[in-house]
């Protein structure tokens, strides 16, 4: 079975796609029933239906291939409960040579348009067949004034255009003079891009917070607050006088005249006028480091969005280059004599803000999560910003985030030109405001989910008490979401006795979500699979190896939230224990015996990488480091997250094409390059003959053309690497044997070390670390005990 080919069909991965029927059974399985659902999978084809979804009148459920129709009658029944429902009179049509989009049987995914009308018509109609089942407190999804222009004080309607998202720049006004110059051109050049129908707003802060009128066009005007105090946002709403009032349509407005969030048509003058006026604070007394408010400035923001009743799609975009020292959320003091937390500091607990700015963060997480506003951090620092305390509100918003060295990179031009992108019509590519609805049939439980997504409670006899990540819900929200965008849910047997062996059970994706114009579409996907008996060889079968890796993955780093590294890591290792013993053919207490599956044989191998990776190894990484890594673990999809786990290596040399090699120090040969990639680094190695013969020029004499399309093809799949893929990875060449070669090193398995017997002038490595094919022994030595 070729999983890969179902997921561009399905846009799924199973972790097994034969469940057994007993729980004691799926206990068994050691890796839990798990779907990595990309939500928005871009398809070859897909049906764009401009009408509503019929959804059952019981369950909520959207019909589907799996339907059972009765065109006489024109009734349909639900396939996920025995509820009959009639069709309404816009399907009089339909019938055995003549039905619609959603019930063919090659359509496992269907998507529903309904676009917004003009000025203020742009609130989710309600489907004529019942509740669509998401009446929830995201006002976003309830009401007309979600994105209206009450909140605003503008008549829409009079721009001639639909409402737009917006977006709040937030500067640090604590950058260097160089620093800062690069950042202003590429925030013009941003603006200057932007539809004319999106709200933009400015904040700058050091040791003040300063928000930009851009309506009054006198001067520069700016309303300031104190960096050192918390300001809540019924504050920020008074001091900016923002206070939303209800109106009926074409009555005024008490806020005509509010100017800290305009369309770009209104504004796009004085926003780039106040953009080329940031001047880089005075400088600081030395010894010290800059005052900088990061987290007063981010309340300020939010509080701007909140007060204008933008709901429905909008960003905090934050550029900063240095660690907040004054007000909630600082996470060191302004003395260069106190050091940034490290994760030594943190295990010990000799940390004097984390818990404190962490707490503010996931207040400010709570706040952005009730309004659907996303946080996006651009980070270009040598130290460390304090990513690790923002990463709750980053994550949980599905926000961007960006750890640079230097605004001047390729790196962060890439990485904000590829989030302001633009369809061939003028749109942006961005997705706002969704939720992620599961509707199961009654033998099934959920139990919750991870990625960038937050529970919405709502809760029905499906799902179940045990909760794993964002559980206790059926419904889950996403401030937005991008076509890579990956959760995985968690489910569980449940204790229904009409379940039998060979009987099918469906699961039903719906997810809601705006486009870029506020228009609502809703994506459905209907899936179904069997229950099996015990030990049946459809489990065997049906095991996904690299999805179960990739959960696992994420079931780690969740883990590491909450735990020691250690114990996660014990947790894996007992985990991987049960699973070869389970799995595995062998002879009892006869290691040499045991064997795996073909697919299953590389599960092991995974693990094994997993243990090694930045995610549970925090050694020589930084906490706002392994925050930007598990935070991207999170939610990627199964290849991506394979890549983190266990890089990919391919070999460049005179005998022939580009092949990919074991990840192992014996791959390292003079005459050969290596092209590592492992998500966040792309590394050229250039063996230590290839070096020196670079270094002499050969590639520059025509009679070495050879050797000069070796060094050329390497290059060219290194930068598509790097073009391709966002965040940007950073990109290192270097020589065998050089210091830069570490990067390569680090993750290589240590076949060959200071301990083994090597030949003169292999590579080796130095480390205590146990090889792949000690740790395999082991494992098989444990996996065979009785």
């Amino acid at each position: 079975m070729d999983f890969s080919e179902l997921e561009a069909i399905e846009g799924l991965r199973w972790s097994w796609h034969s469940w057994p029927v007993s729980k004691a059974e799926v206990s068994s399985l050691v890796v839990p029933l798990s779907i990595l659902c990309t939500p928005l999978t871009p398809f070859t084809e897909l049906p764009i239906l401009p009408y509503e979804p019929l959804n059952c009148s019981n369950c909520a459920a959207v019909l589907n291939p799996y339907s059972r129709v009765d065109y006489a009658s024109k009734i349909w029944i639900c396939a996920f409960c025995p509820r009959k429902n009639p069709f309404p009179k816009s399907y009089a049509h339909i019938n055995e040579n003549s039905i619609p989009a959603e019930l063919f049987p090659t359509y496992s995914t269907v998507e529903y348009h309904s676009s917004p009308g003009p000025g203020l018509e742009l609130g989710p109609r309600r489907s004529a067949s019942g509740p669509l089942g998401l009446r929830s407190n995201s006002s976003s999804f309830s009401s007309v004034s979600g994105y209206s222009g009450s909140g605003l004080g503008l008549d829409w309607a009079a721009f001639g255009v639909g409402i737009g998202p917006a977006f709040v720049f937030v500067v640090d006004a604590c950058t260097s003079e160089e620093e800062l110059g690069v950042l202003k051109k590429e925030l013009v050049r941003t603006v200057a891009r932007l539809p004319e129908n999106v709200l933009v707003g400015l904040v700058v802060f050091d040791a003040m917070v300063k928000v930009y009128d851009l309506g009054f066009t006198e001067c520069l005007r700016v309303v300031l607050f104190h960096g050192e105090r918390e300001v809540s946002s019924e504050q920020v709403k008074q001091l900016l006088g923002l206070h939303p009032t209800k109106q009926s349509l074409g009555k005024s407005s008490a806020l005509q005249n509010q100017g800290f969030l305009l369309p770009v048509s209104e504004c796009e003058f004085n926003i780039i006028t106040a953009i080329e006026h940031i001047h880089s604070s005075p400088s600081v007394n030395p010894g010290h480091r800059p005052l900088r408010c990061t987290g007063v400035a981010i309340s300020v923001a939010v509080g701007l969005l909140e007060g204008c009743s933008v709901n429905t799609g909008s960003r905090v975009m934050v550029f900063t280059s240095g660690p907040a020292t004054v007000g909630p959320g600082m996470i060191v003091n302004s003395d260069l004599d106190n050091s940034i937390r490290t994760h030594r500091d943190l295990n010990n607990g000799h940390t004097s803000y984390y818990k404190k700015s962490s707490e503010f963060y996931r207040r400010i997480s709570q706040r952005i999560s009730e309004s659907s506003i996303v946080l996006d951090l651009f980070a270009c620092s040598l130290d460390q910003v304090g990513a690790a305390e923002l990463k709750n509100p980053v994550e949980s918003s599905g926000g961007f985030m960006m750890l640079g060295e230097s605004f001047e990179s390729e790196q962060f031009k890439k990485c904000l030109s590829h989030m302001f992108e633009c369809d061939k019509d003028g749109n942006l590519k961005m997705f706002f405001d969704a939720t992620i609805e599961i509707v199961t049939t009654h033998d099934l439980k959920i139990c919750g989910a991870l990625g960038p997504c937050f529970s919405l409670h709502k809760k029905n006899d499906f799902v179940s008490d045990k909760a794993i990540g964002e559980g206790g819900t059926r419904v889950w929200k996403l401030c937005t979401v991008s076509t890579k965008t990956c959760i995985a849910f968690f489910f569980e047997a449940g204790k229904d006795p009409k379940t039998h062996d060979s009987s099918a059970f469906f699961i039903q994706f719906i997810t809601r979500y705006r486009d870029s114009n506020m228009g609502l579409r809703k994506r459905v996907t209907t899936v179904a699979r069997r229950w099996v008996g015990k030990n049946s060889p459809e489990i065997l079968s049906g095991f996904d190896q690299e999805a179960a890796a990739a959960v696992m993955a994420k079931l780690s780093i969740h883990k590491m939230e909450k735990s020691l590294a250690d114990d996660v890591i014990r947790w894996l290792d007992k985990s991987l224990i049960s699973f070869a013993s389970k799995f595995g053919d062998y002879v009892q207490e006869d290691p040499s015996t045991f064997r795996l599956k073909t697919n299953f044989s590389l599960y092991p191998q995974f693990m094994y990488y997993l243990r090694r990776s930045q995610f549970m190894d925090v050694f020589n990484s930084s906490p706002d480091e392994t925050a930007y890594f598990r935070l991207m673990l999170n939610r990627e999809g199964v290849v991506n997250s394979l890549i983190m786990v266990q890089p990919t290596l391919f070999q460049y040399s005179f005998d022939g094409p580009p092949i990919p090699v074991v990840l192992d120090v014996r791959s390292i040969s003079p005459d050969v390059i290596l092209l590592f990639d492992s998500f966040f680094y792309v590394v050229i190695h250039y063996g230590s003959k290839i070096a020196q013969w670079r270094k002499l020029g050969y590639d520059r004499d025509p009679s070495y053309g050879s050797f000069k399309n070796l060094l050329e093809a390497s290059e060219l799949d290194a930068e598509q690497l790097v073009s391709e893929r966002v965040p940007v990875p950073k990109f290192v060449k270097c020589d065998q044997h050089s210091s830069q070669a570490r990067f390569l090193l680090a993750k290589l398995n240590p076949s060959v070390t200071q301990n083994s017997t090597y030949a003169e002038g292999s590579e080796i490595i130095f480390t205590d670390d146990v090889s792949l094919q000690d740790f395999i022994e082991h494992l098989q030595t444990l996996a065979v005990q009785g």
